[in-house]
């Protein structure tokens, strides 16, 4: 029996290109993921409306995909040891701590800026 997946796994590889085979379309998104952390401008904004009188830190501005926020939002929320979420493109921080926040994403090669 484990010989039928040894069997599909290698005709499955002679089916796939080589490694060296790769398209211009792979070329250009590879390039695009690298360069994205480093052109787009995140924004460290501070808002207070609607949390009953606390405050949250907001990080807006990626052009990453979520998994990527996801990610990232749940290394600053260890890093920093604050609670927070990460939905609909931004990674919300509980309290104001903008300055960490800037800090990390600098650390990490992003260009932010607090609003």
């Amino acid at each position: 029996m484990s010989d039928s997946w040894l069997d599909r796994l290698n005709t499955l590889r002679q089916s796939m290109p080589d490694a060296d085979e790769s398209t211009p379309d792979n070329d250009i998104c590879e390039n695009a993921d690298t360069t994205a952390s480093e052109t787009a401008r995140l924004d460290i904004i501070l808002e207070r409306k609607g949390r009953a009188g606390k405050c949250a830190t907001i990080i807006c501005g990626f052009t990453i995909d979520d998994d990527s926020i996801d990610a990232i939002a749940s290394e600053l929320k260890r890093k920093i040891g604050v609670g927070g979420s990460a939905r609909g493109g931004e990674i919300l921080i509980q309290g104001d701590r903008r300055h960490d926040v800037l800090k990390f994403l600098s650390s990490k090669g992003f260009k932010a800026r607090i609003i």
